[in-house]
């Protein structure tokens, strides 16, 4: 945000709107416009006072870099423009490396401002940088990027440009060693940033409105000759196409870190006593039309319905980093009876209109590149992988297909296979297809009593090979998708009982049910070795469909 001062220096004038804004409140609120919500800029030490507690330490030291390798002139020499731009600031270069806490989290973080040269990446701004993520690494504590840059620095040529490879390979250390990293997008962040380290996080945050891209919106209109859209690169245009997991407001920031924070403090689940059915007998029979339909009750509670009454602090994240952002499919961190864990579950929604803009809980290949990306994440931080399963199975448009439906179901089923953290999937409604399959596979596999999981819905069964969908009850028996029978056939681990009428009738105690079930498994697989749980996960799913010995 640009503000003009009013012949009156406490009022500002918001570029966005052009309303008059009260100087003290304007600062109050952080620099947002009270009236349209831009978030206008801060320096690096505003947004350090806003976003970590008192008492952050700044990162000293640090290996000496030639200040002026080209010689550079253009309207006057390089180091003169660096002393000037070190005078106005007070700052030595575009970055500023601390080490603090957000709520008493540990952190550093490595905040750019755009008042020195633009935020643009030198090899100071570079060797700070590196300097944090390896602070990070030593340290073992998670990092936090705090972008604002018009890309590399003209003025140090080819140098510039190598920052961009340094920092990355910085950020890949941190992935091997299992330490979170967090980007937090302001405006503007492009060129070398954007395509190095700033969108290589595992959590990409970004503020109302900020711009992110590799070129500017002059350069791209200039070079093709379009007329780009409103909102081009705009925060809420890249949410859209799943390039980010959330736009947040400045004032939600602090909040949203601490959660991301403390959802990877590793703890020991409780010992708690659990309820489990594990063998048909145990299950009055149920005719298994009638357990679909119930199955498919639109009041059954959805997983985030179950995540409201599961997790404490959660923080949901989004997109596939590719292309989109599939609302049948959320997932995020959070943490169950103090645990974190990584939930991803399908979403079906309640009402009508809900339901329609979710897909009535069929994933794209966005969910399923969704689902992928948050798994990794979990065997990253090494945090325990929740899934609920509940759809009709994958979206069958003509847009699934272009974009590779069964490419991203048979690698969600591959990476599951050899997730080195414990896996837990519920069936919560309905196992439908591969669509359900592709997060199934898992080291313990429940369903609550009301669900059912099949090869194919009942419909298409019928229209398939009694050539009448009006068959379908006839189908659903022959399918033999309740939990009894899923048990009998061992598909299934155990059933999570439901209140009489179903899930829907009493949502809070189903979820606890849900609840000291999941602690009590995670408790029992949380002590086993990673190569231990893929081996017995490989071994479990080589077994199905063999004779009984």
């Amino acid at each position: 945000m640009t503000v003009q001062t009013e012949p009156a220096p406490e009022w500002l004038r918001c570029a966005g709107c052009g309303g008059t804004v009260y100087g003290k409140r304007y600062r109050r609120d952080l620099n947002v416009c009270p009236d349209c919500g831009l978030h206008g800029r801060l320096t690096a030490p505003e947004r350090i006072e806003r976003l970590l507690d008192e008492g952050a330490v700044p990162l000293t030291g640090g290996a000496a870099v030639a200040e002026d390798p080209l010689a550079f002139l253009d309207r006057r020499p390089y180091p003169e423009s660096l002393a000037a731009a070190r005078r106005a600031t007070g700052l030595e270069d575009a970055v500023v490396g601390v080490r603090g806490t957000v709520h008493g989290h540990p952190v550093v973080a490595a905040v750019m401002d755009f008042r020195f040269f633009g935020g643009s990446m030198g090899s100071l701004a570079g060797e700070r940088l590196t300097e944090a993520m390896e602070t990070s690494l030593r340290e073992r504590i998670p990092l936090l990027l705090v972008t604002a840059s018009g890309g590399a620095r003209m003025q140090e040529g080819a140098l510039a440009l190598l920052q961009m490879a340094k920092t990355s390979q910085a950020m890949g250390r941190l992935d091997e060693a299992g330490i979170l990293t967090i980007s937090l997008i302001t405006d503007p962040t492009y060129g070398g940033v954007a395509a190095s380290f700033a969108t290589l996080s595992d959590v990409i945050l970004a503020e109302p409105g900020a711009r992110l891209g590799f070129a500017g919106r002059r350069v791209i209109e200039q070079t093709i000759r379009q007329r780009l859209p409103e909102g081009f690169q705009t925060a809420e245009f890249l949410a859209a196409r799943g390039l980010v997991d959330g736009v947040v407001s400045r004032g939600a920031l602090r909040g949203t870190l601490s959660r991301l924070l403390a959802a990877t403090v590793p703890a020991t689940p409780p010992e708690r006593p659990y309820t489990l059915i594990r063998t048909g007998d145990e299950l009055p029979p149920r005719d298994a039309w009638e357990t679909v339909r119930l199955a498919r009750h639109v009041d059954r509670p959805t997983t985030l319905d179950y995540i409201g009454y599961l997790l404490e602090g959660f923080q949901e994240l989004h997109g596939d980093r590719l292309a989109a952002d599939c609302p049948a499919i959320v997932g995020g961190l959070g943490r169950l009876g103090g645990v974190p864990v990584m939930l991803i579950g399908h979403e079906k929604g309640h009402r009508t209109a809900d339901r329609a803009k979710r897909n009535f809980g069929m994933a794209t290949p966005a969910g399923y590149r969704k689902s992928a990306r948050l798994m990794r994440l979990a065997a990253k931080l090494g945090v325990p992988v929740v899934t609920l399963i509940d759809t009709p199975g994958a979206y069958p448009g003509i847009e699934a297909e272009e974009n590779g439906q069964a490419v991203a179901i048979a690698e969600s089923i591959r990476l599951m296979s050899a997730l080195p953290v414990p896996i837990v999937s519920v069936i919560t409604g309905e196992g439908g297809s591969g669509g359900a399959l592709a997060l199934g596979v898992a080291d313990r596999v429940l369903a609550l009593s009301g669900a059912v999981y099949s090869v194919i819905s009942p419909e298409g069964c019928a229209a398939i090979l009694w050539k009448d969908a009006a068959a379908a009850p006839q189908a659903a028996g022959a399918l033999r998708l309740t939990t009894r029978d899923l048990l009998a056939l061992g598909v299934i681990d155990a059933v999570v009982p439901e209140p009489p009428g179903g899930a829907h009738e009493d949502p809070g105690g189903t979820a606890e049910l849900l609840r000291d079930a999941l602690i009590g498994i995670l408790g029992e697989l949380t002590p086993l070795r990673g190569t231990e749980l893929v081996e017995a996960r490989r071994d479990r799913f080589r077994r199905y469909g063999l004779a009984p010995a």
